[in-house]
């Protein structure tokens, strides 16, 4: 015979749903995307009965809900290894983004995401989206206090739009593991296009990355007198 488990009927609850305990979000530093399916996906997944009918939530319930989120006091948040492989988990976890206004710390690795351009985290100094889908630098998001970043093993496949980092306090960076790693003079590139930066892919500012261009660039160029 089949027999549920005892949590069964908490499996697409949040801790907000739980009662009795005082645990806000800010307290929370890898929480989990656990936002249930809607009545017509259990259906057509064949479990509707695993969840009651819940009862109308008013106004007051749904703001408390949110005070006690509190994502808008959360400092330092590490949301990686997500699974977000339904609609719903995607779209709750879009939801938690947008209220980061504080981070400051962020970890995002390995959630197949391709596009944040929507999302600004003003305060942020460290961003880790490693392993991940994005192929641009125009899809991260707005990060104008970033310090560190990551984006080793994406699809990044040029250094194109490199340079909207160039009034960032940005000191290090890393995209191992991305086709832009193969383009030439790769290092001096990237060093010209963001000169406060330290550090790249772990290996400090070299002198070797500092030369002047190739000067058989020079040759190509035609001056008309």
């Amino acid at each position: 015979a089949f027999f549920k488990l005892p949590s069964d009927s908490f499996k697409y609850l949040g801790w907000c749903d739980i009662e009795e305990h005082d645990v806000q979000g800010n307290q929370l530093h890898c929480p989990r995307v656990r936002e249930g399916p809607s009545e017509e996906e259990q259906f057509f997944r064949g479990e509707e009965h695993t969840l009651k009918k819940r009862k109308q939530v008013t106004d007051t319930e749904k703001w408390q809900k949110k005070l006690q989120e509190n994502w808008e006091n959360c400092a330092e948040l590490n949301l990686s290894f997500q699974d977000l492989g339904d609609l719903y988990q995607l779209e709750n976890f879009k939801r938690i983004l947008q209220r980061l206004i504080r981070v400051e710390k962020l970890w995002l690795v390995d959630n197949s995401l391709t596009d944040l351009s929507a999302l600004r985290l003003p305060r942020c100094r460290e961003l880790n989206v490693s392993k991940n889908h994005f192929t641009s630098f125009k899809q991260l998001p707005k990060i104008p206090q970033i310090q560190h970043l990551s984006l080793a093993e994406n699809n990044i496949m040029t250094l194109s739009g490199i340079s909207d980092f160039r009034h960032t306090p940005l000191e290090s960076l890393i995209l191992k593991r991305n086709p832009c790693e193969f383009q030439e003079r790769y290092r001096q590139v990237v060093f010209s296009s963001l000169p406060n930066l330290k550090m790249l892919d772990g290996i400090p500012k070299l002198p070797e990355d500092c030369s002047p261009p190739d000067i058989r660039a020079f040759f190509k160029i035609c001056t008309i007198l």
